[in-house]
Order: structure tokens, then C-alpha cells, then sequence
């Protein structure tokens, strides 16, 4: 005997049309209810007619991830997983597959124009690396569905986007920082023309600002491609008469060379030194001493950018906004300066 929506739904306990919305990704269904006639439909081995589903209500099923083509580095970038990952993980619960492709140029149109010209996807999520005036015009021109991942520089009234709070991030780890005992703070960046290296600079400028430290220009380094060359700039900045006493790194890999070459050349940490690093992944908690870290919720990020392009493709919504998914500090040892002392002389923390 066939197995009907009428099925689900006496099953679940709601009408058949709460189940049929479900299945057509109705975001205004609750997670709960979706899940409840989602484990339904495995029990009954119901499997809906997903073709002439598509054909009668004009919808693909297919979210359209675009990444930079640029960026060699954009698949081994663990943050950029975790963030495709909670993607994949919303989508996947209102029954929408996703398709990631480079952002290329093939007979004169873009990847993004073909696949919404063509009708192949029913929404698309791009990084902020890609965003140009014609895209983000003929986008809102054809009404067609799109987030933007990441602040873009310009253009940021013109698109709905979401980014993590950069700036509140740094703010806080330079906040960290004084409250345990460090005053000279040096920031390691990385990329210093993008907007999210912007943002977590302005947080450590106005973190200082607030408590009347000087700016030090000098405290202010970007790591580039040449890691041996970078190690020597904090050997000799450290050689200088007013040396930092902590470090705010970009990312774990120049937390790691950044304390790789402070212990090289005998200092201390956290005793000498403070090292805080953004991004929790994926070494910090790892080396020796842990890195205290700025937890950036780059999950919670791609479940946002999920839900907010679900929203807009079942409402047919063309309004934009914006949202910052906020951050955090994961305290570890090397930023524990009077702390570690005090339970040194206690006997150590239970």
C-alpha cells in the first residue's frame, strides 16, 4: 500500500498541508515539527515526488555555494568547512541539496549570472570576495535570492550579508589582555586590505584608546608569505628597548610561529609574554602552553547564512539587512599571567 502525506501527517499529528509545506522547506514550520515528519517519513518509507514537486511549484531544491576561484587555499581552510558544513546540515533538513562551484567567467557570463539565468538553483550564497556592483545590480534587478558570507566593502545596504563581530572580537581579546597584567599589545595580522582585518584592527585601537595606552605604529605587524621573514621581524622587534609584552595574532599559524620564535629566543610564556589568537581552530588548544583564543562561531555563521536564504527564497523577500554572529575568548595558559603565578604558589588549580 502507498504511503500518502495524509500518512505523515495522522502519524505527526498535524494536517497534511503542515506536512507538504515542510517538504517544500517552509522555514515557518518549526525545527521540532520538521523533525518529527522527517523520522515519519523514514518510518513509513515515504519518498516524495521530488520531479513533479519541482514542476509544480517552479523550485529546484538546489542552494548555489560560490567560492573564490582566487584562493587556492578556500577547501583546506577549516573554518570555511565548518561554515559549509552547518550549510549543508539546515538545507539538508528542508529538503534542499547544495551545489558549490568556482566563481569563473564562461562565454562572457559569470558562474553566479548562469546559474540564475538559467534557473538551476533557487538561491545562492557567495563570499564577500566576489561581490561586484553589476552582480549584486542584476541580482536585485531579477529579484532572485542571495546572502552574502562575510562584510563586503561596499555595496553592504545593496545585499543582505553576515559576518562574525571582528571588531568586538579584538576589542575583547585586547581587553584580556590588560586586565591580566600586559600593557605593550602587539597586533599580527594578516591581508591587511580586507575588511575583516579592518574591523579587528579598529577593535584593538579603541580597546587602547579606552584606556589611555599610546598607539605604538611600530606594535602593528602583518605576517605575509615569507613565515622566515616574519619570524625575523619579531626577533627584532623583540630586541628593541620597548619590546610588547603580548602578542594579538590574526590566526593560529601566526600564533604558532609567533610563539614558536619568542621561546627560540628565551622568553617566557605567559610569564614574559601574552599570546592571544584568533580563531579556536585548528591548533590552539594544542600547543605548548595553549593559546588563549577568540572563538570565532564560524558553525553558527553558516547556519545563520542557511536560514536567512531559506527565509528569503519561501517569502519571496527582497528586503537587506545585516547581522554579526558575536564572539567569545577560550582563556588558556598563555594569556594566564597572574593566574598561573597564583596557582603556582596554591599548588595549582583544582
Amino acid at each position: 500500500m502507498t504511503v500518502t502525506i495524509k500518512d505523515i501527517a495522522r502519524k505527526v499529528g498535524v494536517s497534511p498541508s503542515t506536512v507538504s509545506r515542510a517538504l517544500n522547506g517552509n522555514t515557518r514550520i518549526s525545527d521540532t515539527t520538521t523533525r518529527k515528519i522527517q523520522e515519519a517519513m523514514e518510518e513509513l518509507d515515504y519518498h516524495p515526488n521530488s520531479l513533479a514537486r519541482n514542476f509544480a511549484n517552479g523550485l529546484t531544491y538546489c542552494i548555489g555555494l560560490i567560492i573564490d576561484a582566487r584562493d587556492e587555499n578556500t577547501f583546506a581552510n577549516a573554518f570555511f568547512n565548518r561554515s559549509v558544513f552547518a550549510i549543508e546540515k539546515v538545507i539538508q533538513e528542508y529538503g534542499y541539496s547544495l551545489m558549490i562551484t568556482n566563481d569563473r567567467k564562461k562565454e562572457g557570463k559569470s558562474t553566479v549570472e548562469n546559474l540564475m539565468l538559467e534557473k538551476k538553483v533557487d538561491g545562492l550564497i557567495m563570499p564577500s570576495s566576489i561581490v561586484r556592483p553589476e552582480l549584486i545590480m542584476e541580482l536585485n534587478q531579477a529579484g532572485f535570492p542571495f546572502i552574502v558570507m562575510g562584510e563586503p566593502k561596499k555595496y553592504k545596504t545593496d545585499a543582505t550579508w553576515i559576518d562574525v563581530d571582528n571588531e568586538l572580537g579584538s576589542h575583547m581579546a585586547v581587553e584580556h589582555l590588560i586586565q591580566s597584567g600586559y600593557s605593550k599589545i602587539a597586533l599580527v595580522t594578516e591581508k591587511a586590505n580586507t575588511v575583516f582585518t579592518q574591523k579587528r584592527l579598529a577593535g584593538y585601537l579603541a580597546c587602547l584608546k579606552k584606556h589611555n595606552i599610546q598607539i605604538n605604529q611600530d606594535l602593528i605587524l602583518q605576517y605575509g608569505q615569507d613565515i622566515t621573514a616574519d619570524n625575523k621581524r619579531i626577533e627584532e622587534l623583540m630586541s628593541g628597548n620597548s619590546h610588547p609584552d603580548a602578542f594579538l595574532c590574526g590566526n593560529n599559524i601566526i600564533a604558532f610561529n609567533v610563539l614558536k620564535t619568542l621561546k627560540n629566543i628565551n622568553y617566557r610564556i605567559p610569564d614574559d609574554i601574552g599570546i592571544v589568537t584568533f580563531d579556536n581552530y585548528p591548533v590552539a588548544e594544542y600547543t605548548d602552553p595553549p593559546l588563549t583564543a577568540v572563538d570565532v562561531d564560524t558553525y553558527g555563521m553558516g547556519i545563520q547564512v542557511a536560514k536567512q536564504l531559506l527565509r528569503k527564497i519561501q517569502d519571496n523577500s527582497k528586503d537587506t539587512n545585516h547581522m554579526y554572529i558575536p564572539t567569545n575568548i577560550i582563556v588558556r595558559e598563555s594569556s594566564m599571567k597572574g593566574d598561573r603565578k597564583n596557582n603556582d604558589k596554591n599548588g595549582g588549580a583544582s
